[in-house]
């Protein structure tokens, strides 16, 4: 069942220019000077029930405002949409009473009293019977771990206390769709887990649709099952977090380390890093990708000779699954000499979805989004797998001597 749906939404606000200089200022009280700024550019997309859809973009990419439309705050330009079948802007009482919202830097709560009172005055809100209140604010508090906190003031809980009385409270008259905006901002590591586990739990339980914008990678991977990108007020991506992972699949990290040193020629692949350390170096030596054949330097005393040779102890490569075996490199690795240690990592996702960011328009944007082409032919397009990786871990087991 689709739940929400918006269809070339678009909102453009009229904002007053300001001149510089006194006079220009003047002036402009008698005859004010305005430009269009174009917030939201025909955003379409659809989510269905039970969906936790994570909403991201760099700050002021259009999110708030679209959630603003869609919750019916605000009135869109052109273009239309709806949520659980209701038009948010003729409908919006309607609406609010089957909707929720968290907003990590906001507060539904009373600052000043404490979380049993803002639930009931919720409650008379919500319009919700007080027998059934009071079995649903007792099904909460069990749930959510809150029974410590209720009869404290909102001002003395810590972030993390507050925040788990504002899901509970969102989620007090039953929604159908709950909207969150940065609920973990500002939590420490082990609030953000168990905020987190409680998103999944109310929506599995609840079954309720999740709607969430954060800039925390955790709560994406976490806690997602889908991604909409939205940059200069243009979807960009919309797809699975599979999907979206799988990209980070395609390129691989790779960080080795020897007994002895060795020179790393493979065909098509120059280190990013290489380091003489152990016995072979006094004290280490870091050298960038090729620097000692640009210029002979290896770093301290005692690593020249080795450097010169273009030999050293450890390396990091950055690998295209595409154009290299992942299996085949660990074992070229392995002949090279005794391995003391090597990783094999994935690229964080952070850095595919920085590069969405980073791009200036939104056109710049959709290609950055773009998933990379089909490997060449013989090359390693299957190697971006749990196969591939599965493969990779045991040659690098067999290389480091362990058991795969």
């Amino acid at each position: 069942m689709r739940i929400i749906e918006a269809k070339a939404l678009k909102k453009t606000f009229r904002a007053r220019v300001k001149p510089e200089g006194f006079r220009a200022g003047l002036r402009s009280l008698a005859r004010p000077e305005y430009r269009q700024v174009e917030a939201v550019k025909g955003v379409s997309f659809e989510v269905e029930e039970g969906e936790i859809v994570a909403f991201l973009g760099p700050n002021g990419a259009g999110k708030s405002t679209t959630i603003k439309m869609l919750t019916g705050i605000l009135s869109p330009s052109s273009g239309a949409a709806t949520v659980l079948g209701l038009d948010p802007q003729r409908d919006r009482t309607r609406l609010a009473m089957r909707i929720g919202a968290v907003f990590g830097q906001r507060s539904q709560l009373w600052f000043h009293l404490p979380p049993a009172d803002s639930f009931r005055l919720l409650g008379a809100i919500y319009e919700i019977e007080p027998g059934a209140l009071k079995r649903r604010q007792a099904e909460l508090v069990e749930r959510f771990g809150i029974g410590p906190y209720m009869d404290v003031p909102v001002r003395k809980l810590s972030l993390g206390e507050r925040i788990r009385c504002e899901i509970a409270g969102a989620l007090l008259h039953g929604p159908k769709v709950l909207f969150l905006d940065e609920p973990t901002i500002g939590l420490d590591v082990v609030a953000k887990r168990e905020v987190r586990a409680l998103l999944e739990e109310a929506a599995r339980s609840d079954g309720a649709t999740v709607f969430l914008t954060s800039h925390d990678i955790g709560d994406i991977e976490k806690v997602c099952k889908r991604a909409l990108i939205i940059h200069h007020g243009e979807v960009v991506v919309d797809e699975s977090m599979k999907e979206l992972k799988h990209r980070a699949l395609a390129r691989k990290f790779i960080g080795v380390k020897y007994a002895e040193p060795v020179r790393f020629e493979i065909p098509g692949l120059v280190p990013v890093k290489t380091k003489l350390s152990g016995a072979a170096g006094a004290r280490g030596a870091e050298v960038p990708a090729g620097a000692a054949a640009a210029d002979g330097a290896a770093g301290p005393a005692g690593a020249g000779s080795a450097a010169l040779d273009g030999a050293f102890t450890q390396a990091s490569f950055e690998v295209d699954t595409r154009r290299h075996r992942l299996p085949e490199l660990v074992r070229a690795l392995a002949e090279k000499g005794e391995i003391l240690d090597l990783t094999v990592e994935d690229e964080p996702l952070e850095n595919i979805i920085a590069a969405i960011f980073a791009a200036r328009t939104g056109a710049e944007a959709s290609e950055a989004a773009r998933p990379a082409g089909p490997a060449p032919k013989g090359g390693a397009a299957g190697d971006t797998s749990a196969e591939a990786g599965g493969e990779a871990s045991a040659a690098a087991a067999a290389a480091a001597g362990g058991t795969p």
